[in-house]
């Protein structure tokens, strides 16, 4: 056994492991080591994005849930997200109107021709607890974080299908809709809340006529912001609003930042692009991150939406979320030819896999789907049942923390906004590793190992080094005290 902090070793370390052998966000201080070494070389004078942040999103569904709980749980779980003890999550996500994950239709304004949007109100969302949910999360988070709303429809009556799914907006409504944002904007801030960025619309390409959507080209969304949105915005004194494009896949990223950032009178409305996940569950795209970033580097790209979708969450079975028996949606129902970027998969495996991936290609900021579901994967008006972080059963008022929250804490605790991605790199291509230096100083490097085996580490940093150990099937966050 080797102490970490042994004088023998230059470099200060804490590591904090979670395990499918049992470690959940536990303190490690000795390790078992061999010599077989994989090197970790840490480089902090290579320079990469600045982070924005890590985090999840508000939703009807988690609201209605985490109201439905005692007072005790309903702490625990938001003390679980938003302390400093637990997760601090710095970058979240809620939903404009009604989403899958609501209870059911609903918009701010349902009276047809209401240009002016003289009968716009957010009371929906005080009464399904959604607003009493971030304000619950405000009034834990010490250090705050970051909002990002995004509708899934306008109102059905600016719609040419005249049908919450599907359709698109009509022209003659492009600028209610624009106005529509700045009253949600003004509506929230009013009950305490600010929206820091929002998306023109959650998954533009639609998501197969199944839930809320309205459809957008990449021309059509470029040309509504150019033309519509950032002009209101900036005349209505809210220019610092961000608005991220695209909000969908990252397989069709090349076509959408093409046309975003197609000359400079686009490019100045956008602050970034959005993305999600869905693609694929182990591929991450690399080559399209980079082109994105590449194509706008100093634009945000940021991870907006990503889950297990497409199963029922495993009650307080911590096994099954580090093997690969999860499916999702193109399981059954990807074409043939991608049919392959489907296979079963063990869900810790994939989020680690993804916001290592995505940090090692410029993204900087990674926000999760709902906070909270129930021991169905829901509630939701469609049945579109996911599996969340964090899953309760709201009827016997239990709590169940999934190592998928774990997984999630390892980077938004010790990952902070403003913290620099620096250089990284892993001597063994079957484990993953990233790194950042924070604003406080200090180095936290993310190491998985999905292996069968036990791996010995030998972490480098300007001629100093550390040996410890990390554990088969492993995730662990090394913070290093410079």
């Amino acid at each position: 056994m080797i102490n970490c902090k042994s004088k023998k070793y230059a470099l200060d370390v804490e590591v904090y492991e979670t395990s499918a052998s049992g470690n959940a966000l536990t303190k490690i201080n000795e390790f078992s080591t061999d010599n077989n070494l994989v090197k970790v070389e840490i480089n902090p004078n290579e320079k990469f994005q600045t982070i924005t942040g890590f985090g999840g999103a508000f939703t009807e569904s988690s609201a209605y849930l985490l109201n439905r709980l005692s007072k005790e749980n309903q702490n625990k779980i938001m003390l679980a997200y938003f302390s400093n003890e637990g997760a601090n999550y710095s970058l979240t996500r809620t939903h404009i109107n009604s989403c899958d994950f609501s209870l059911k239709h609903y918009a701010y304004a349902m009276v047809d021709g209401d240009k002016n949007l003289d009968h716009f109100s957010i009371e929906e969302d005080k009464k399904n607890n959604l607003i009493p949910m971030i304000l619950q999360a405000k009034s834990i988070s010490k250090e705050g974080f970051k909002i990002i709303a995004s509708p899934w429809t306008a109102p059905p009556w600016m719609k040419d299908n005249k049908a919450w799914v599907g359709g698109k907006l009509l022209p003659e409504y492009n600028d209610t809709w624009a106005l529509y944002f700045l009253k949600y904007i003004d509506a929230y801030k009013k009950e305490g809340i600010d929206i820091w960025g929002i998306t023109v619309e959650n998954e533009p390409h639609g998501n197969g006529n199944n839930w809320e959507s309205m459809l957008f080209s990449p021309k059509e969304m470029t040309d509504f912001v150019q033309n519509h949105l950032g002009p209101k915005l900036e005349h209505d004194g809210k220019a610092n609003i961000k608005i991220f494009g695209y909000d969908q896949n990252r397989a069709g990223l090349k076509e959408w930042v093409d046309e975003m950032y197609r000359d400079e009178q686009s490019s100045k409305y956008f602050a970034g692009t959005a993305i999600h996940w869905y693609e694929s569950t182990y591929d991450y795209f690399p080559d399209a991150l980079q082109y994105a970033h590449n194509k706008a580097p100093n634009k945000y790209l940021i991870e907006t939406e990503g889950c297990v979708d497409s199963e029922i969450p495993k009650w307080k079975d911590d096994a099954w979320y580090w093997e690969k028996e999860a499916t999702d949606w193109g399981w059954d129902w990807a074409s043939e030819k991608d049919k392959h970027l489907h296979p079963k998969y063990a869900p810790v495996n994939r989020y680690a896999t993804d916001i290592i991936g995505c940090l090692n290609n410029w993204v900087d900021g990674w926000i999760d789907w709902n906070m909270v579901l129930d021991k169905q994967g829901g509630p939701n008006w469609f049945k579109n049942w996911c599996v969340a972080p964090i899953i309760v059963d709201d009827i016997k008022d239990e709590v169940y923390l999934t190592p998928l929250y774990y997984t999630m804490a390892h980077f938004s605790k010790f990952m902070r906004p403003g913290a620099v991605k620096i250089g990284c790199s892993i001597s063994n291509k079957d484990l993953k590793a990233t790194a950042v230096k924070n604003p406080d100083g200090t180095i936290a490097v993310v190491i998985f190992n999905p292996t069968e085996l036990k791996q010995t580490i030998d972490i480098q940093l300007n001629n100093r080094n550390t040996i410890i150990s990390i554990n088969a099937k492993a995730l662990q966050t090394i913070v290093i005290n410079l």
